[in-house]
């Protein structure tokens, strides 16, 4: 059995964002919302200054959801404010915000203690984003990876 976890002790920022799909039919509305996420993904890989660290992507009935982890607030922000983020925003405003026919979402965590285990899986998450390493004797159980900020 692999067991592994996201390498302790650094601060991060959590956000999660996604849209819902109100009225399926409406896709000229919608479909400009949904398109733009990947060409701010792209981006976000490319340029490893801005602060974003890793994404993963959830899928569910109407709905896609992606929990994006980043080095910081302040960058988060930043790139809120600028690059294709300020432009799918625009787009969003002017063709779907008063319409109700896409609904979007987000939520912003800074993060200062953690815990995480992955058994038999590719690296993911939050492992991803930090980098992960093995579960030792000392880290086994949640109370015991979660204790090992706060000793330090």
């Amino acid at each position: 059995m692999k067991r592994k976890m996201a390498v302790p002790n650094e601060d991060v920022v959590v956000f999660v964002i996604g849209i819902r799909v109100n009225r399926l039919r409406s896709i000229r509305k919608w479909w400009p919302t949904f398109n733009a996420m990947p060409a701010m993904l792209k981006e976000l890989y490319a340029h490893s200054d801005l602060g974003f660290l890793s994404h993963e992507t959830s899928i569910g009935w109407r709905s896609i959801t992606l929990i994006q982890y980043w080095r910081s607030s302040e960058q988060l922000l930043q790139y809120a404010h600028n690059n294709q983020h300020m432009k799918a925003w625009k787009a969003f405003n002017q063709k779907a915000r008063s319409s109700e026919v896409v609904g979007i979402f987000h939520e912003t965590y800074e993060v200062k203690n953690y815990e995480s285990m992955y058994v038999n899986l590719p690296t993911r998450g939050l492992g991803k984003a930090i980098g992960e390493i093995d579960v030792s004797k000392m880290r086994e159980s949640a109370r015991e990876r979660l204790a090992e900020r706060e000793a330090k």
